[in-house]
């Protein structure tokens, strides 16, 4: 990576119960081998997390710290959803209805309880739901992550950007509907190629704004 590129961290997660095909796998190991002109100065990193609270506790803080991302874009899987979600904050609350993948038990539904109810992930999210709209994908924004382990997931992204915040100044969260594992479309569902345009068209904006806020930085 040269002097001044953007480094940018993207996840998804393994298959979990109730879901043996996560294709947010997919999507992310399509992201980082994209060949795109505007992206020959960043260096993308990929990541699949276990569906597990330990994996994200032990993993993403050593993902950070090994490769202090600028930016880092996070995917999971809204089994119940037929369009896209933009999450725009993460809320204090944990199931205890439905356990991980290492079925770890929940002894509290507050993820932290000195903490507030939610963490906002930033006016950036607007953007990506214009940026995203723009490729005629169904999405919405949402104000709702759950509570498994994509909530999860990005409480404890927002809460380290706020504690790094030159180490990780944008976090986003996009919740992708159910595809069959052949990725095969149906009639009016959202596709993967669909999923993948959108994906990208969304890395843009937060490689932009990462880049401007090196800028302002210098």
């Amino acid at each position: 990576m040269t002097t001044g590129s953007v480094r940018v961290l993207i996840t998804g997660f393994g298959a979990f119960p109730g879901a043996p095909y996560n294709p947010t796998g997919a999507l992310a190991e399509r992201l980082v081998r994209l060949r795109r002109p505007a992206l020959l100065d960043v260096e993308r990193i990929g990541h699949i997390f276990p569906v597990t609270y330990q994996a994200i506790d032990t993993q993403l803080p050593a993902l950070l710290a090994r490769h202090a991302p600028d930016v880092l874009l996070m995917f999971g899987l809204a089994t119940r959803t037929p369009h896209v979600r933009i999450e725009t904050r993460a809320r204090n609350v944990i199931t205890q209805l439905w356990p991980d993948a290492d079925h770890a038990a929940v002894v509290s539904r507050t993820i932290d309880p000195t903490a507030p109810a939610t963490r906002r992930f930033g006016p950036h999210t607007h953007r990506l739901l214009q940026a995203a709209k723009a490729t005629s994908i169904d999405v919405r924004m949402s104000i709702n992550a759950g509570a498994y382990l994509c909530n999860y997931l990005s409480w404890r992204a927002i809460e380290a950007a706020g504690q790094h915040p030159r180490a990780l100044p944008l976090a986003a969260f996009i919740h992708v509907p159910k595809l069959p594992r052949d990725h095969s479309v149906k009639p009016g569902a959202v596709g993967f190629e669909q999923l993948a345009d959108a994906g990208e068209t969304m890395l843009m904006v937060l490689l932009q704004r990462a880049r401007a806020a090196r800028s302002r930085a210098n």
